[in-house]
């Protein structure tokens, strides 16, 4: 039997001490320092991130312009265009070595859209992929964000499904670099649903844990230190 996936939710916490987290992370996973695969969940204050494919076009307002509204900017190693990650808004972070899954990204891409799809589809919203777009998408309007950086191997960054996230604030950017898109979340396909939070954050890691085959072991951010010398 495979390795239980230790999943860690770090509650609210500022973008980058988690992207520094994610990194030495990295580190320990590729130089087997940490022997086991973490998913790390958490909910950001509002920031704009910058991926390698990110364009000039994408970014409307200059960093000085976010920041007087409160928005740090971020460039960071992943693929893809620029998003955005605010309260509401359910961010996991998989830290793992694909060479004990399957070194395939496409696959690896197309699994994490898997995962979200089954656990919105648990929550009775109808979700699907946009051909030729990484992402999630529900009725022609994008619910999740994907964007990944591999090295070794081992995997960080990951994906950001909008729950009861203020929509307004993608106004700021051109998500994802595609103009006109709609942008919407699980709060406004589903208003009806209760406890969306915690409902979501169940139907993820159910659905995470079943695509990727893994049992979840949930522990504190505590437990990922690295133990003390002697």
């Amino acid at each position: 039997m495979s390795a239980p996936l230790v999943v860690v939710d770090l509650g609210c916490r500022s973008y980058g001490a988690v992207l520094e987290l994610q990194r030495s992370l990295c580190r320990r996973r590729v130089a087997g320092e940490l022997g086991e695969d973490v998913l790390l969940l958490v909910e950001h204050d509002p920031v704009v991130t910058l991926g390698r494919g990110t364009r000039t076009t994408s970014l409307p307002l200059p960093p000085a312009a976010l920041a007087a509204r409160g928005l740090e900017v971020f460039e960071v190693e992943r693929g893809g265009d620029v998003t955005l990650h605010g309260p509401g808004q359910l961010v996991g972070y998989p830290i793992v070595d694909l060479g004990g899954w399957r070194r395939d990204l496409h696959w690896y891409l197309r699994s994490l859209e898997a995962a979200l799809i089954r656990g919105l589809e648990a929550l009775a919203i109808p979700a699907d992929r946009n051909p030729g777009k990484t992402g999630v998408w529900t009725e022609g309007r994008k619910i999740a964000s994907i964007g990944i950086h591999v090295k070794q191997w081992v995997t960080m960054h990951g994906f950001a499904l909008n729950v009861t996230s203020d929509l307004s604030l993608f106004d700021l950017i051109v998500p994802c670099g595609i103009p006109g898109v709609s942008m919407t979340s699980v709060r406004r396909e589903r208003p009806e649903l209760e406890a969306p939070w915690e409902r979501t954050r169940e139907a993820v890691l159910t659905a995470f844990g079943a695509v990727f085959e893994r049992e979840l072991e949930l522990r504190s951010d505590a437990e990922l230190a690295p133990s003390a010398s002697p």
